[in-house]
């Protein structure tokens, strides 16, 4: 088993808010982690995929009242969304007899229509905690284990495969079910084929600019459809956009965003990249080793601290700009090897953005000043200073 760290902010959300959902992709340990949270107390598990437990809800304000002295687990809770006008009501009934907090944990995958339906429906009432892949702070420091976690990404059977082979084969399986189940769920008609070379030209193209345009000429879709899909794929978790930094420096800054698949194994198995020797090779590997190191940073920030890129038509360019909740700036460059070798862009970057500290992140541990501003770090040394935020 591997401790989430997850696991205290959903606790600590229940002790505060009648409801809570956590909202992640499938497959990501959403059910493991609620039985966890609910070992210590009393509390029942309804699976909504099921037609058995969908029966028990046909009268749920009824059910609810019978169990209200329960902690009650609703897992793929988007496959009823009418549930959330009745949670409504149940809750405001609780809150008068004195029953306010830990009653409802709500699973489901992060899609646009639950957020709209839960939010409609239940402000004030639901506390949302995501659950990412396993991070790399959530699994030992040293360099074999945060290799294997780069390339088999950090779903939990995947990471936890015994072999190489037997982790693409359940990657294969993930992408082959969204493909063909929990995509068309959402509200896309567009064929399998069509959205898996859509995900695969997103994988060549991890880290880079976002042109729509180029990708509908490629796949003979509009931009529009392009668009939608990607929209699609950032609301289920599975693709981040990085918004670019701008602020007035007198410089004409790039205005597209970069598109990252959110996790390495994915990306991998969609170009068909099954070892560290393999990836090794590769002409993404930079670039998966960015967007890996992109998401471990972005999933452990403070809250209130937002995180973009910063690039110029002149060629200054940093990976992450950290803005924090004070205004201050990190400015992040992001290296794959043991030796990184800085741009004129990097140094270019911190005169214009003129952060309080700046890093650059490479594949080893070791910690050393570039100059008086800059300093090496590993990514474990990175998360430390996040920390202490």
């Amino acid at each position: 088993m591997i401790e989430r760290l997850a696991k205290r902010a959903i606790i600590d959300a229940l002790g505060l808010q009648a409801a809570v959902a956590i909202l992640g992709p499938r497959q990501v340990g959403k059910t493991t982690l609620a039985l966890e949270v609910a070992e210590n107390r009393p509390s029942l598990y309804l699976d909504l995929e099921s037609p058995t437990d969908r029966q028990k809800l046909q009268n749920p304000e009824l059910y609810f009242e019978m169990h209200q002295d329960k902690l009650i687990i609703l897992d793929e809770i988007h496959r009823v969304p009418e549930l959330f006008q009745t949670l409504r009501g149940v809750i405001d009934r609780g809150r008068r007899q004195g029953l306010r907090t830990g009653r409802f944990l709500m699973l489901g995958s992060a899609s646009i229509d639950l957020l709209k339906q839960s939010g409609e429906s239940l402000a004030g009432r639901l506390s949302y905690t995501p659950l990412t892949p396993i991070m790399a702070n959530e699994v030992d420091e040293d360099l074999p284990t945060l290799q294997r976690l780069w390339l088999r990404g950090g779903f939990p059977d995947s990471y936890l495969a015994r072999t190489d082979e037997q982790s693409v084969a359940l990657r294969r399986d993930f992408i082959r079910t969204y493909l063909e189940r929990d995509i068309p769920m959402f509200g896309t008609s567009v064929p399998a084929e069509t959205m898996e070379r859509f995900w695969t030209m997103l994988a060549h193209n991890q880290g880079q600019l976002l042109n729509t345009s180029e990708l509908a000429r490629a796949l003979s879709l509009s931009t529009t459809s392009v668009n939608r899909y990607i929209d699609l794929l950032v609301d289920l978790l599975l693709v981040r956009r990085l918004q670019p930094y701008h602020t007035n420096v007198g410089k004409r800054l790039v205005k597209s965003p970069k598109v990252y698949i959110r996790d390495s194994g994915l990306t991998h198995c969609l170009l068909n990249i099954e070892s560290l020797d393999r990836l090794a090779g590769h002409p993404v590997v930079g670039n998966s080793w960015e967007g890996f190191v992109v998401e471990t940073i972005i999933n452990a920030l403070p809250w209130r601290t937002q995180a973009f890129f910063y690039r110029t038509a002149a060629g200054a360019e940093m990976d992450l700009v950290l803005e924090h909740a004070d205004g201050s700036l990190w400015a992040i460059e992001i290296k794959l090897g043991l030796a990184p070798k800085l741009t004129k862009g990097f140094y270019n970057a911190l005169e214009d953005l003129k952060p309080a500290k700046a890093f650059v992140v490479y594949a080893g541990s070791d910690r050393y000043p570039i100059n008086e501003l800059a300093e090496v770090v590993g990514l474990q040394g990175l998360l430390s200073e996040l920390k202490i935020l």
